[in-house]
């Protein structure tokens, strides 16, 4: 275990804090004198400060900002509430104003370096059609070592007793990292009859069979031995926070390890944001510097979760084996037969190759040809299978349509029954109003001087 890389990096970033802040007010005194911050000169120095403020990493979970979604073109407020709390994680709701009968679902957020809130936009766009639940995993180095373990097989726990805690007929979402956990958690329920089996379970660029296609991450996870990234990767979290002592594989150093994977992209985007922030156009600007807050919001990893993440999915390939675990149980897909599958990639993802994810078709043998469906995307990266405009406009349809089919028939009727009333509520409304509207014209005739 590094014992000096997370203290030497804490160091480091409290050295950087007072340049960050002092960004901050200078930005902000700037903004306070807009006929000045019209000059060429003042938008330059905007832009560098601009550039050290972003120049460090949060450890702290952004908000979502969902305070309103459309829901049939009718704008309705929501509200986060924490259903179920565990010192790991807590399964957040996000709860519309006015009750309704839409599709339950559980987005399951990857532990991958970053918060929940990456699939801010996953979050949104869902929300239109369906009642969303989300996994918020608590950054480790915030939870005392008092708490316990916490490795791929509590990770299948959780996921499992979310489920439940959501009820029957819910609707399971994995994007990337957990898709093996998520599948892991539904076959151990579809062994044990679970009532609260999903009704459907989608997985989104998630390396299922790493054995498939290798990318730039998989030739990483399979070139040196698991000892070596413990012993180089693995750090304790320093004095001064709740999880002090606890061993993890630091947010920082995943970061960077992806940073360094694409750091010309990186590059090229702080140069674009700093030419726009010059140029006066502050949309493009500001839209790069949301990105890269979020993406600066690192979330540590426990020791016991990486390594065995490392081990079990990208090394010895356990699940497309049939050789992966929970606890002392092996994980059987195919005994899945209720819970509909959709398998989604993209066909530029770097991170998870085309085919690593669709292998999830062969393993779940046991659910019928109708109850399968796998799309790959054209044109984006891992990004873009769950954010952007292809996420929108193709990708989410087919998500929606996959859930809204596998319904239980008797949801579906509430819904649809809801909707006829409402339908007939609006009816006689027009009625009356009509008949409101003919006695006042009716009325105005008659005082009319003839």
């Amino acid at each position: 275990m590094n014992q000096f890389a997370y203290p030497a990096y804490q160091l480091f970033e409290d050295m950087l804090r007072p340049w960050r802040t002092t960004a901050s007010c200078v930005r902000a005194a700037l903004a306070g004198w807009p006929r000045l911050a019209c000059g060429l000169d003042v938008r330059a120095l905007d832009a560098f400060w601009e550039a050290v403020e972003l120049a460090g990493l949060s450890h702290t979970r952004p908000p979502f900002d969902i305070d309103v979604v459309q829901v049939d073109g009718v704008s309705m407020p929501v509200t986060e509430e924490v259903i179920k709390r565990t010192p790991f994680a807590s399964l957040l709701h996000f709860r519309k104003a006015v009750a309704t009968s839409q599709p339950r679902v559980l987005l399951v957020a990857p532990m991958s370096g970053h918060f929940a809130t990456l699939l801010r936009g996953t979050v949104r766009t869902m929300l239109a059609d369906h009642d969303v639940y989300i996994t918020d995993w608590h950054n480790p180095r915030d939870v005392p070592l008092a708490a316990g373990r916490f490795g791929f097989d509590e990770y299948v726990e959780h996921v499992m007793a979310f489920i439940r805690r959501i009820g029957p007929d819910a609707h399971l979402v994995a994007i990337c990292q957990p898709t093996v956990a998520a599948l892991a958690a539904v076959s151990l329920m579809a062994v044990d009859n679970d009532p609260a089996q999903p009704a459907s379970m989608t997985l989104m660029a998630g390396p299922i069979d790493c054995r498939v296609n290798p990318t730039k991450v998989n030739d990483l996870a399979n070139s040196k031995p698991l000892e070596w990234f413990e012993r180089n990767l693995i750090s304790s979290v320093p004095g001064g926070y709740p999880g002090a002592q606890r061993r993890v594989y630091p947010g920082f150093v995943q970061l960077s390890a992806f940073m360094s994977m694409n750091m010309e992209r990186h590059l090229a985007s702080f140069a674009e944001m700093r030419h726009e922030r010059e140029r006066g156009d502050p949309a493009k600007a500001d839209a790069i510097n949301g990105f890269y807050r979020e993406y600066f919001a690192t979330s540590d990893l426990a020791a016991e979760f990486y390594l065995e993440t490392v081990s079990s999915v990208f090394q010895q390939y356990e699940l497309p084996l049939g050789k992966l675990k929970v606890g002392e149980r092996i994980v059987e897909p195919h005994a899945i037969r209720r819970t509909a599958l959709l398998t989604i990639e993209g066909e530029k993802d770097d991170i998870c190759a085309v085919g690593q994810t669709v292998a999830a078709q062969e393993l779940c043998s046991g659910l019928r040809p109708y109850m399968k469906t796998h799309h790959v995307q054209t044109g984006v990266g891992h990004y873009g299978v769950f954010n952007g405009r292809r996420w929108d406009t193709q990708i989410y349809p087919l998500v929606r349509s996959t859930i809204h089919d596998h319904e239980p028939r008797a949801r579906r009727t509430t819904a649809s029954g809801q909707a006829a009333r409402s339908d007939q509520v609006t009816l006689h409304s027009l009625l009356d109003a009509e008949a409101h509207a003919a006695a006042a014209i009716t009325k105005a005739a008659e005082t009319q001087p003839r």
